[in-house]
């Protein structure tokens, strides 16, 4: 058999991607992160995957396993999602319990509400048929979603189960979730039952991570949550030289809070618009070097 011609290189050029040669940093672990990393490495990005935060477990349960047993005799009428973590630890306590996390559907029986489409997925995985996801993924897009609905009379003070001058809602949420959830529900006359689930925790950057940042070898960085964008500033230091890409706004508004330059917002929390929110911000960037930098750029104050 004759052996085919080889390719030559200078005339048949391989096509360069877009992110050829940008590195980019994604605080996830890697079962997070995989797929957003998958789609950056199609455009040529070398993509770095090192959680900055991690999830921990409350010390009592007794109050999560309480709204949970709530939740399967029906004391609810929403249950409110804003975290994929929050959902692991009511199926951890509903199997604590004994009890189906998703009982069957009645006529009356409690709704879900998740913040955007991840979270969503995470429910449907256990069962669950979400009833409400907002146009934009953030507390304050659900906030909007709920006064669409007109179910709820007014502003209320309650916010334990058994009142029953208001719709009870359950809000899972983590140690440093903001109030803004179930200050808003409250205001639309919603009586919201905030429980901790979890806690977050720091999770150290590898030092190769760090060195790799403070030689100004990375581009870019994903910011998924208040989170993560405060542990990147804290244990990287700000660098003007470093792209800023945010899942959404809160998370913007939290990583410019913390000094971190901030180039895009994803349109939607979804890997597909984080990838394309990363294009944006190094479209035109000289892959070769990052943009100049002050000398003391990156260096701990």
């Amino acid at each position: 058999m004759t052996p085919g011609r080889l390719r030559d290189p200078a005339r048949h050029p391989v096509p360069a991607r877009p992110l050829d040669r940008r590195t980019v940093l994604v605080p996830r672990p890697a079962d997070r992160g995989a797929r957003l990393a998958g789609l950056l490495r199609a455009q040529g990005a070398r993509v770095v995957l090192a959680p900055a935060i991690e999830r921990a477990p409350i010390t009592n349960t007794a109050p999560v396993d309480a709204a949970v047993q709530a939740l399967a005799d029906g004391a609810f009428a929403w249950v409110v999602v804003t975290s994929v973590n929050a959902i692991d630890e009511l199926r951890d306590a509903a199997a604590r319990l004994g009890v189906p996390l998703a009982p069957p559907d009645t006529a009356d029986g409690v709704r879900w509400a998740a913040v955007g489409p991840a979270t969503r997925r995470a429910l449907e995985a256990q069962g669950v048929q979400v009833a409400l996801e907002p146009r934009e993924n953030s507390a304050r897009g659900l906030l909007a979603a709920f006064g669409e609905l007109g179910e709820a009379g007014g502003p209320t003070s309650s916010g334990a189960p058994g009142s029953t001058d208001a719709p009870l809602v359950l809000v899972p949420q983590g140690d440093l979730a903001a109030p803004t959830m179930a200050e808003g529900l409250a205001e639309l006359g919603y009586a919201p039952h905030v429980v901790t689930v979890y806690r977050t925790v720091a999770h150290d950057l590898p030092e190769a991570v760090v060195r790799s940042w403070r030689s100004g070898t990375i581009h870019a960085v994903v910011l998924t949550s208040g989170s993560v964008a405060r542990e990147v500033a804290r244990q990287l230091g700000p660098d003007p030289a470093v792209a800023g890409v945010a899942i959404g706004e809160p998370t913007a508004r939290a990583a410019r809070a913390a000094g971190l330059r901030l180039d895009a917002v994803a349109a939607a929390a979804t890997d597909d618009a984080l990838a394309a929110a990363v294009l944006s911000a190094l479209a035109g960037a000289d892959p070769t070097s990052p943009p100049d930098r002050p000398d003391d750029a990156g260096d701990p104050t």
